[in-house]
C-alpha cells in the first residue's frame, strides 16, 4: 500500500496536525507492513498561487504549451501523478483564520484540474480521483466540532467537498482540538489518534 502524507503546516516539529497526521500513518502500517510513505511537505516547498500562465497551461493542448507553459503545468502534474499513485491519503490540517493553510490550498487548487482529476458531464461534474482513502488530520486551538464555534469550522466542511467533487469520498476527519485551552491541552493529540480506526 502507498500512503501519501500532505503537510501543510508552517509549525514543523511543534504542530499538532503533523503530529496527528503521523499518529495516524504509525496505525496503518502496523496495520499494513510493508506499505511505503510518500511525503510531500507543501509548507516549506509551497507551489505557486495559480496565475494567468497555469491557468493557460492547463487548457492549452500538450503539443501546443509554451516552454513557461510547461513550466507552470509542471506542479499540476506532479500532484496529480502523487495522488493517483497513492492508495491512502493522510492530510494534514492546521486551522489558520476558521479555515485551511494557504499552502493547501495551492496544492489542491494544482490538484484540481478540468478532464484530469475531474470532468463535466450532461449530468454535472465526475471526480475522477476514486478508489482511495483519505483521512484528515484537522487541528485547532479551539473546539470546532460542536459547540458555539462549529460554525465557524470552514475547514473540515471544505475539504470534505473538495475532496469528494475530486472522487474522493471515502473521508474521515480527525481532530486534534483545543491544543491551546488548558483543561483539553494534555490529551488533544491522543484523542484524535484514538479516535481513527484503520
Amino acid at each position: 500500500m502507498q500512503i501519501l502524507q500532505i503537510i501543510s503546516s508552517a509549525r514543523g516539529a511543534e504542530s499538532f496536525s503533523t503530529k496527528l497526521s503521523q499518529g495516524i500513518i504509525d496505525k496503518l502500517l502496523a496495520a499494513h507492513p510493508g506499505s511505503t510513505v510518500v511525503v510531500r511537505n507543501v509548507a516549506k516547498h509551497p507551489f505557486p498561487h495559480l496565475e494567468e500562465t497555469h491557468l493557460q497551461a492547463y487548457f492549452a493542448p500538450a503539443e501546443e504549451r509554451s516552454p513557461e507553459q510547461q513550466q507552470a503545468v509542471r506542479h499540476s502534474d506532479e500532484a496529480i501523478a502523487e495522488v493517483m499513485a497513492a492508495d491512502v491519503l493522510v492530510i494534514g490540517s492546521p486551522f489558520y483564520n476558521f479555515t485551511i493553510a494557504s499552502s493547501l490550498k495551492a496544492w489542491l487548487d494544482h490538484l484540481t484540474r478540468a478532464n484530469s482529476t475531474f470532468r463535466y458531464t450532461p449530468t454535472g461534474p465526475e471526480g475522477l480521483i476514486t478508489g482511495k482513502k483519505v483521512y484528515v488530520a484537522l487541528s485547532s486551538g479551539g473546539i470546532y466540532s460542536e459547540g458555539p464555534m462549529q460554525p465557524y469550522d470552514f475547514a473540515a466542511p471544505y475539504l470534505r467537498w473538495m475532496l469528494g467533487f475530486l472522487g474522493m469520498r471515502d473521508v474521515t476527519i480527525a481532530r486534534a482540538e483545543g491544543v491551546k485551552l488548558p483543561e483539553f491541552q494534555a490529551t488533544a493529540l491522543q484523542k484524535g489518534i484514538d479516535s481513527v480506526a484503520v
